[in-house]
């Protein structure tokens, strides 16, 4: 049995298995753990390149392999690479939602596309005040993804914010933009985290009334709201410490009114009566 160490970017991995599928190396004979987890075997030297040229494989397959592998699991290339030899034995459907290794597959993929959702609808900058030439930045911001989107998910920021530098940061990994290019590190430095943790215990005064402004307790659904927004994300968000109350408020009769009690007792522009059909048209109107 070969054991491989399991800290691997994809293209490190992809370069192990296609050295692999030269040497025929099967999936029940290799296993990437963990390398601080206990093993009878030890682990393995990572495998030569080998002479020959290696198995092709359809490009899709490649590609949702490639988009599965960001799902965090213990041993998560094992599954990848029995999809792959699969493939590269003649069975297309390896990686297809009908067969059984493909369902997994395919579910790890939908996780990873759902946490990238996650980071996009989740993430809140902060504003760095100070003009410190030390600290080249103008928004900061601290997450905790379940799976390792930062690197690829984070071009999402980059493609709307402009040139604003911006800084995210995570237990893991975290990712810079200084304007013009991203610079990603693995593992995040310390003196990211420390800056993104102090952001991320400021108040946001501004964005907690713009929700509660939106919140709608007539159209109050707890299980819908846990499913859009998991109870996870409420701890780094400014309205998360508002939505118990929210939700307390609405259970406690506030659904009547359609709108917050806060937003209700705002003065507004007065409605007018209903006018009878009865009534005379007003002096100098057409008849």
């Amino acid at each position: 049995m070969r054991i491989l160490s399991d800290a691997l970017t994809f293209d490190a991995w992809r370069d192990q298995a296609r050295a692999l599928l030269r040497q025929g190396a099967a999936p029940e004979t290799v296993s990437w753990e963990a390398p601080d987890r206990p093993s009878l075997f030890g682990l393995s030297p990572p495998p030569d390149a080998g002479e020959g040229p290696a198995p092709r494989v359809p490009a899709a397959l490649v590609a949702a392999l490639r988009q599965a592998a960001p799902y965090r699991v213990a041993g998560r290339w094992n599954l990848l690479y029995r999809v792959l030899w699969r493939g590269a034995h003649g069975e297309r459907q390896a990686h297809l939602p009908g067969d059984r290794d493909g369902s997994a597959l395919q579910r790890r993929i939908k996780a990873v596309r759902r946490e990238a959702h996650h980071l996009h609808a989740f993430l809140r900058f902060q504003p760095v005040a100070d003009d410190d030439p030390q600290r080249p930045l103008d928004l900061l911001a601290w997450f905790e993804p379940a799976h390792d989107i930062l690197p690829w998910a984070s071009e999402h920021f980059a493609d709307r914010l402009g040139r604003r530098r911006w800084l995210i940061a995570t237990p893991l990994d975290g990712v810079w933009y200084d304007g013009e290019h991203s610079h990603y590190h693995a593992p995040c430095p310390e003196s990211w985290r420390a800056l993104a943790r102090e952001a991320r215990r400021q108040d946001d005064p501004l964005w907690r009334t713009y929700y509660r402004s939106l919140f709608n307790p007539a159209r109050l659904n707890p299980t819908a709201m846990q499913g859009h927004m998991p109870a996870r994300f409420r701890a780094h968000t400014p309205e998360g410490r508002d939505i118990p109350g929210l939700v307390a408020d609405a259970r406690r009769g506030a659904r009547r009114h359609g709108q917050a009690a806060a937003v209700g007792a705002l003065p507004g522009k007065a409605l007018r009566a209903p006018k009878s059909p009865d009534a005379p048209p007003p002096p100098g109107a057409l008849k």
